[in-house]
């Protein structure tokens, strides 16, 4: 593995509830240190409650998007500048979700990506391929698109972004990769990345799609795997810190 370090990230999605989050954030803020890192990526209102609950412990924590502008008449959106004064040091852009539902292009995630880290915040690129998209035989081509649009941002980066692949059809559909299919893309990716001049032996690329404990290990233990970007399973502490323990 070199010099990449090895993650599990939560991504609570539109989840959550100031009473339920205290004890999935204690659970969270108590899991004792591991060979990898941990965080947390919450909604917008939570933020401060996630610092509250894990500044004294080895988590992280972040938002779930990121604005590309530093600040302005953009109602509604959310600055790196505003994460980095809740201590926030992860965030995630071009989710699936985000490029689906708010029609986000692969343009403005790169930009967003060079918002977070002008800021001093990791930036999570997200990356996949659709199941139509897969089926014509076009993964590599698409994900290949969508990391050489955030080129720049990568050679800038030196390493200190994290890439998540995640299978748009395996997205909270109980469907996952079998680790030899998430293995093969991780390594297109690696390679992509090598051919784009970035850092491509120190970036950390992670899985999303439907992990779970049962699968965690196996997928975890791919050469090119670096960890997991977790959805529903993070709402959930023992399911969580058990993916974590994968690692």
């Amino acid at each position: 593995m070199g010099l990449r370090n090895r993650w599990v990230i939560g991504n609570w999605k539109m989840n959550g509830s100031l009473a339920g989050n205290a004890a999935l954030l204690g659970a969270v803020a108590a899991a004792p240190s591991g060979v990898g890192k941990l965080g947390v990526c919450v909604p917008f209102p939570y933020l401060g409650q996630a610092q509250s609950a894990l500044a004294d412990g080895a988590a992280v924590w972040g938002g779930q998007d990121v604005s590309e502008h530093a600040s302005g008449a953009y109602t509604g959106q959310v600055s790196a500048a505003m994460l980095v004064e809740f201590g926030a040091s992860l965030v995630l852009v071009g989710h699936s979700e985000r490029r689906q539902y708010n029609a986000e292009t692969s343009d403005l995630v790169a930009r967003k990506a060079s918002a977070a880290l002008n800021a001093g915040v990791t930036p999570v690129i997200c990356v996949g391929e659709t199941l139509a998209e897969r089926e014509d035989g076009h993964a590599e081509a698409v994900v290949g698109q969508q990391l050489s649009a955030c080129r720049e941002v990568l050679l800038r980066a030196q390493g200190a972004a994290i890439l998540a692949y995640e299978p748009v059809w395996a997205i909270g559909t109980g469907k996952t990769a079998t680790p030899a299919e998430a293995q093969a893309m991780h390594a297109f990716i690696r390679a992509t990345l090598r051919v784009l001049g970035a850092e491509a032996e120190a970036t950390s690329i992670l899985y999303g799609g439907s992990v779970k404990a049962g699968n965690a290990r196996e997928l975890f233990s791919q050469a090119d795997i670096d960890g997991g970007l977790i959805g529903g399973a993070s709402l959930v502490a023992a399911d969580f810190l058990a993916i974590a323990a994968a690692l």
